[in-house]
């Protein structure tokens, strides 16, 4: 009856029903083996009362798939608990000391721990202080995660069942606000991981799934000329063919007519490591924290008819994805931007700078993308430093590996950029390196509902379809929408497909062969009125200004100073 666990089994889209351990033990599965979910004192009590009915036992070998059970604040129950499952009874619970130093993950597991398999997490305070673990001499159970000599997260088996003890004393409660609106796993190690990780692998054919893993590399700002600061364009070239990844540059509109000849031929000749996006329009500080609406419709829509301009020049065809200058937007400038062609935005920071921003939650991170504005999609992008464990996580989820740089991240010849990417491409799921366009447009989640149909929720403003199966097969897609009426057309290029809305979602199916696959996308009525208000000449001058000093201060100052700190440091 734990809520924080319901609300992680809805998330998932996972069917569930609360049983007494009496239910439990008279009860008859439907054909298949149903999975057990419950606190360290139910299952304690659940195995004595197995221990005195034969019957009982006969339904928990033959009936029960596993067993997944957490610690719930009740010390004496885990430890007994623990020590029935491991054969063990000097089996002991010991809290974690800052000194036991970071979580790791079993790399002996990979069909369990996915893409956490084999990583180790360092430990915060905010983990490390509410943390237990199971230490025993014992063999017979595996380590899951581990602390210093004990399991905070172990694998046993009892009668035949295999059962997955955490000791964490709670659940996540996805429902939690985070004030940065960052989710970091480091501080939920015991309450998060465990969960997941059972969920992911004991429902794995029936709960929400993302069909593949991608990733996309974003430098923001650079112009389109041979260098840029510490960014070479030939040699970051020769580094993603060596290393497998590609890069999309978050391009300034402002800069529409400034690309070279030479570094536009490397990015045509080159689409499938190079893409450009749309970073805000003039780059003015917060152009899109405003609330005027009309307004920010218009900048956007000028951004888009520069761009547009920029590929007639150039022949670079841009991703209609917005990446905000300074991560700053409001409310009201994502609800202008899902009446434009943009079919999504990318951005480090999540929380508008409106006076009263919304809440975001766990659930709105732990999402593919987050949709509570307007339900235009913001799709969450992350720093290198944050940890290649937050990545990892992300994948587990279903979730995007969108990194973003500037270019002296790039004053080392790239070295620390290179560590990382290997880092990524070394996890368990491996991601596919795609153009920003792509990895928006195949973000999403699906589920099997029988082999010949699947069901699809769909978050950008574009979805790539795809029927990698040998049978033909229906998918049923739904989106997120709150404004329907807002919606002009459903359609896959090629004709209209009917829809329909309901419970705060649109609805529309597709037909695929073997093999087959297509986008679909949905175009939203334009804004009316008029915007244009603000760009006089001191604007336009200001706006100038600030892009020449900008490029002063990336090509020629703070290159100077990191190179002069070399040279002091040698």
């Amino acid at each position: 009856m734990d809520p924080n666990l319901t609300k992680v089994l809805r998330f998932f889209g996972v069917t569930y029903r609360n049983v007494t351990a009496e239910e439990f033990l008279t009860g008859r599965s439907n054909g298949s083996k149903p999975r057990l979910l419950c606190s360290a004192p139910s299952l304690l009590q659940l195995v004595t009362r197995l221990d005195r009915r034969s019957a009982a036992n006969l339904i928990w070998r033959e009936h029960l798939h596993s067993v997944f059970v957490y610690g719930a604040n009740d010390a004496d129950a885990l430890k007994r608990l623990a020590r029935i499952l491991t054969c063990d009874d000097d089996a002991s619970i010991e809290q974690l000391k800052q000194s036991d130093g970071d979580f790791v993950v079993s790399d002996k597991m990979d069909d369990f721990c996915s893409a956490m398999a084999g990583l180790r997490i360092p430990g915060s305070k905010a983990a490390g202080s509410s943390c237990s673990a199971i230490t025993t001499t014992k063999p017979g159970s595996t380590s899951i995660i581990s602390a210093g000599s004990g399991a905070l997260f172990l694998k046993a088996e009892y009668n035949k069942v295999p059962i997955f003890l955490s000791t964490s004393g709670s659940i996540i409660d996805l429902d939690a606000i985070l004030p940065t609106g960052i989710f970091d796993i480091r501080d939920h190690v015991s309450s998060a991981l465990p969960i997941v990780l059972y969920i992911k692998w004991a429902f794995a054919k029936s709960c929400w799934n993302a069909p593949e893993a991608n990733a996309c590399l974003i430098i923001d700002d650079p112009l389109l000329k041979p260098t840029h600061g510490f960014v070479d364009f030939s040699d970051l070239l020769s580094l993603m063919k060596r290393h497998q990844f590609s890069t999309n540059i978050a391009f300034i509109p402002w800069n529409w007519r400034r690309s070279t000849p030479e570094v536009a031929r490397l990015f045509r000749e080159n689409p499938q490591n190079y893409s450009i996006s749309v970073h805000g329009c003039d780059h003015t500080r917060a152009e899109f924290g405003s609330a005027n609406q009309q307004r920010l419709y218009w900048k956007a829509q000028q951004a888009l008819e520069r761009m547009n301009r920029h590929e007639s020049i150039t022949g670079i065809r841009h991703d209609r994805v917005m990446v905000f200058p300074q991560g700053k937007f409001s409310e009201a400038a994502m609800s202008a931007l899902k009446h434009t062609d943009l079919i999504a935005a990318v951005n480090s920071d999540i929380i508008s700078v409106d006076p009263h921003p919304r809440a975001i939650t766990v659930s709105d991170v732990w999402d593919i993308a987050v949709m509570g504005y307007s339900n235009f999609p913001l799709f969450t992008r992350r720093y290198p430093w944050e940890g290649i464990e937050n990545f990892a996580f992300d994948a587990l989820l279903g979730k995007p590996a969108i990194i973003v740089i500037h270019h002296d991240y790039c004053s080392d010849h790239c070295s620390r950029l290179i560590t990382f990417i290997e880092r990524l491409n070394a996890l368990k799921i491996a991601p596919t390196w795609r153009s920003l366009r792509e990895v928006v447009r195949r973000s999403c989640r699906q589920r099997e509902l029988s082999a010949d149909e699947v069901e699809v929720e769909m978050y950008a403003a574009e979805l790539r379809v795809e029927n990698g199966s040998n049978r033909p097969r229906r998918f049923l897609i739904r989106r997120r929408e709150s404004e329907p009426v807002a919606i002009r057309e459903v359609s896959d290029g090629a004709a209209p497909i009917p829809w329909s809305s309901a419970n705060g979602y649109i609805n529309f199916e597709l037909k695929l062969g073997p093999g087959h696959s297509t986008v679909v996308g949905l175009k939203f009525q334009r804004m009316a009125g008029n915007g244009r208000n603000g760009d006089s000449l001191p604007y336009k001058f200001k706006a100038m200004l600030r892009r020449y000093l900008c490029e002063i201060r990336d090509n020629y100052v703070t290159t100077t100073k990191l190179r002069i700190s070399e040279f002091l440091r040698s």
